[in-house]
């Protein structure tokens, strides 16, 4: 696993963790079941501090993206099972707001565009 921690960026230290860790498993780069390093260990090898890893850790998890196991550690999740079904669900409930808004498809489509494109800018 490999990570690089910029400090200048304008994405926060925990949040560039969290990207890259996600992208990694989603990618593949790391596969279903790999063992990540302790919150101190990884903290210690980027510089950060313990608590900056285990939020992203908290947020990773949260996103089923990795799952504790107790003593076995930390490993990265079954291919984004969870994560999937929480985009469907978000999905549905913005399908939902602008419809009752009375926003015709395509403008909702476009302002998905326009806010994936924004977010996923901010990550690389």
């Amino acid at each position: 696993m490999t990570l690089k921690i910029h400090i200048d960026a304008g994405a926060a230290p925990y949040e560039q963790v969290r990207a890259q860790i996600s992208e990694q498993a989603r990618s593949g780069a790391l596969p279903v079941g790999y063992r990540l390093p302790t919150v101190r260990g990884l903290a210690e090898s980027l510089g950060l501090a313990a608590n900056t890893v285990a939020k992203a850790y908290r947020a990773l998890e949260a996103d089923g993206v990795i799952e504790t196991r107790g003593r076995n550690g930390t490993v990265v999740a079954a291919a984004g099972s969870a994560a999937e079904r929480e985009a469907a669900a978000a999905a549905q409930s913005y399908a939902e707001r602008v419809h009752r808004l009375g926003l015709p498809e395509d403008a909702a489509l476009a302002a998905v565009r326009d806010a994936l494109r924004a977010s996923y800018a901010e990550r690389h």
